[in-house]
């Protein structure tokens, strides 16, 4: 499943169901098929993507299990929260500047 989040404010923000799935359970939104976050919503929502964000920058780097992993290429490594999140910070952003909440599943 893809979550494709829209608003009449920004262009769409596509995403595999996993990342959907932890950015909603973070915002306190109930992952599903569909779903809204209003107007009045999306600057908690901002605060606490941008909270985990930052908790999860200031955790210690995850060290290697093994030597497979010593070997591994760079593009094996797992994307931060932090870069993930941006496309849908700015659709929020743009949303809430337009007074537009965004959608998921319509």
């Amino acid at each position: 499943m893809l979550y494709k989040f829209k608003s009449q404010a920004a262009a769409e923000v596509i995403m595999l169901r996993d990342t959907g799935d932890e950015l909603l359970k973070i915002i306190g939104k109930t992952p599903g098929a569909t779903g809204i976050i209003t107007v009045a919503q999306i600057p908690a929502a901002i605060a606490a993507l941008q909270a985990e964000v930052k908790r999860r920058e200031a955790l210690p780097a995850p060290q290697p299990e093994d030597e497979k992993k010593d070997h591994a290429k760079a593009g094996d490594e797992p994307i931060a929260l932090g870069r993930r999140v941006v496309p849908f910070i700015d659709l929020l952003r743009e949303s809430a500047e337009a007074g537009k909440d965004v959608v998921w599943g319509v």
